[in-house]
């Protein structure tokens, strides 16, 4: 399974609603993760840019996009920005690939030996 960070807005109508009836907004989160086989790491109102942050796994990006948009469909979110996460483990695999694929790119502005910028020739 992949983790992503998604942070939230809610809209000034949903805080409304929220204050005249609360309700445990991260069960409601986890019920509609699982309902569609991903599942909650974390859920957290915060101060600052976004009202929150929600921390999940989903098998593929599809099911985390399916449940974004249902729940953003709704017209209680304003906005949603979500992030993909690697673990340590991950990150070194990318760097690995990273490194073969470079060989192959060439970069904007046509400089053909770029790498001996870098010292990565040798």
């Amino acid at each position: 399974m992949s983790t992503y960070l998604t942070f939230f807005n809610y809209t000034k109508h949903a805080w409304h609603e929220m204050v005249e009836r609360p309700e445990d907004r991260e069960a409601a989160t986890r019920k509609v993760l699982e309902a569609n086989g991903a599942k909650l790491l974390a859920f957290f109102w915060m101060f600052g840019d976004h009202d929150g942050l929600v921390i999940y796994e989903a098998p593929d990006p599809i099911v985390a996009g399916t449940v974004l948009v249902a729940i953003i469909s709704t017209g209680r979110i304003e906005s949603l920005k979500t992030n993909a996460l690697l673990t340590g483990v991950e990150a070194e695999r990318v760097l690995d690939l990273a490194k073969v694929a470079s060989a192959a790119y060439a970069p904007p502005g046509g400089a053909t030996n770029w790498h001996a910028e870098y010292g990565l020739e040798g």
